[in-house]
């Protein structure tokens, strides 16, 4: 299985970004997907998910700013990110998970645990 995020940069404050996260040898169809973010610590947040049949979760810290979308066809999951602020400042992590995906967990425990992990995509946000 790879998995490839890509898309992170650094932004301003109140800018946008859209991350993308490529799969390759691994059942994308039937599996619930996610994006987590990782903070100094090794802690990761789960910060957005898309079921198979399309339902969408988002913690609370990014409703109305971020939207997670996947393309089947092509393996893809997409996170668009508006109105970033400094806060959101970590490294994105996409990930293939079980309905329902721990919400806070160290990295370490989550990439050897999931059988889908990718190493991530800074994302910066300068005030």
């Amino acid at each position: 299985v790879q998995v490839v995020e890509s898309g992170g940069s650094t932004v301003q404050a109140g800018g946008s970004l859209r991350l993308s996260c490529k799969l390759s040898g691994f059942h994308f169809h039937d599996s619930d997907m996610a994006w987590y973010r990782q903070t100094p610590g090794d802690e990761c947040e789960l910060v957005s998910s898309i079921s198979s049949d399309g339902r969408a979760y988002y913690v609370d810290s990014v409703k109305g700013r971020f939207t997670v979308s996947q393309d089947k066809a092509q393996n893809l999951m997409y996170l668009q990110m508006n109105t970033l602020k400094p806060e959101d400042t970590a490294v994105y992590h996409c990930a293939a998970v079980p309905p329902q995906p721990l919400m806070v967990a160290t990295c370490a425990r989550l990439s050897n645990a999931l059988d889908a992990w990718g190493q991530g995509t800074l994302v910066t946000v300068s005030s």
